[in-house]
């Protein structure tokens, strides 16, 4: 095979590296060939903050009680409690029937475990570092204490303003290839459950760091407590449990298992229903599709496999799975595949495509094929 880099196409007068004869530019094609140059960009981000916040011994602020704090938040006793809940519920109203082990919840409780592990104590410094670089850079975004706003009121718009910055950077995620290199992860599950809300990239993170804005601003007049953290995570993973249920009349503010997944359908645009606590912003913005008999039991994963997934072999082969998942945001620029939203025209009308039995390049011909 003739490399790119060894092709004798360049100008004289172009300039080298290294006196090589590798141009710039060819050097740059080549690498990008290789790698999703731009993905590498929110790593970059990554390790600039976790540096500002090591060499500014994050804020002041006790990382190790700090990192503790995040872990009762996800997989403390409270937690722990309220997702055993959840479980049992899965069991007796299951949107779909699944085994009690079935390979996307082990591949779940997998990703859960790494989160506990591995990943919280990244999002612990990505967190302090940016709430003590936002404080640094913009420190008139602190508001001072307002006497007649009480506390409750205080903690009432934190939360729905954070709810606010969340969906707005989901919808980002959707809308922007570079994001959603991260966010398909997220989007791969075929078997969904309440761990579903664990199945993420660990740098999908720094996305979602525009959502502790509110909390800075307000920081004077009151904090988000640990309970309050609590509650709203398990909504969220809630909304991401295999159960047929809405929330009624209530449905119309909170977001349920019903209502969210038809974000996480197999045959339709995702860029809907994006809330992550509260409906109201896909109300406003005009991406809301409430549930329906029909989509209540709806297929949920991506068309054509673009990722790996645990469901693809005769074995799930998790941590292989796991790994190539991780690297996948990185994989070649020749590789790109669109986030369902953003080509949702394509795949109005397409029929559900076989799934554990197909290869992932069978399923994204096929879908190519009636595209």
């Amino acid at each position: 095979m003739t490399s790119v880099l060894a092709a004798p196409t360049q100008s004289p007068s172009r300039p080298t590296i290294g006196g090589t004869g590798w141009s710039a530019k060819s050097a740059w094609v080549a690498m990008s060939t290789r790698v999703y140059l731009p993905a590498c960009s929110i790593a970059a981000i990554a390790a600039v903050l976790v540096g500002i916040g090591w060499s500014q011994d994050w804020g002041g602020a006790a990382f190790t009680q700090s990192l503790t704090s995040l872990r009762v938040v996800i997989v403390g006793p409270a937690t722990l409690a309220v997702i055993a809940v959840f479980l049992v519920t899965e069991r007796l109203w299951p949107a779909q029937q699944r085994p009690i082990f079935a390979r996307g919840y082990r591949h779940d409780l997998l990703l859960t475990v790494m989160n506990a592990l591995l990943v919280a104590p990244l999002v612990t410094a990505l967190t302090l570092s940016f709430v003590d670089v936002i404080r640094r850079s913009l420190p008139w975004i602190v508001l001072p204490k307002i006497g007649m706003l009480p506390r409750w009121s205080a903690i009432a718009l934190i939360f729905v303003a954070m709810d606010f910055c969340n969906w707005s950077a989901h919808y980002a995620n959707h809308r922007y290839q570079m994001l959603w290199r991260f966010h398909e992860l997220h989007h791969s599950q075929e078997d969904m459950n309440v761990l579903t809300v664990f199945r993420t990239h660990p740098l999908i993170h720094v996305s979602y760091l525009i959502a502790l804005v509110p909390g800075v601003v307000l920081l004077a007049n009151g904090a988000l407590s640990m309970t309050m953290l609590v509650i709203y995570g398990g909504i969220v993973a809630f909304a991401h449990s295999n159960t047929r249920v809405g929330f009624g009349p209530l449905g119309r503010l909170f977001v349920s298992p019903n209502y969210h997944r038809i974000h996480h359908k197999l045959d339709g645009p995702q860029d809907v229903n994006l809330g992550f606590a509260l409906t109201i912003w896909d109300q406003l913005f005009h991406h809301a599709v409430f549930p329906t008999e029909e989509t209540i039991r709806t297929d949920t994963g991506l068309p054509g496999r673009p990722l790996m997934v645990e469901q693809a072999g005769e074995r799930p082969h998790h941590l292989a799975v796991l790994g190539r998942q991780l690297l996948a945001p990185f994989r070649s620029a020749n590789d790109l595949w669109p986030s369902p939203s953003v080509r949702a025209a394509s795949f109005v009308g397409i029929e559900n495509v076989a799934r554990s039995s197909d290869r992932p390049e069978t399923r994204r011909q096929r879908l190519e094929e009636v595209a």
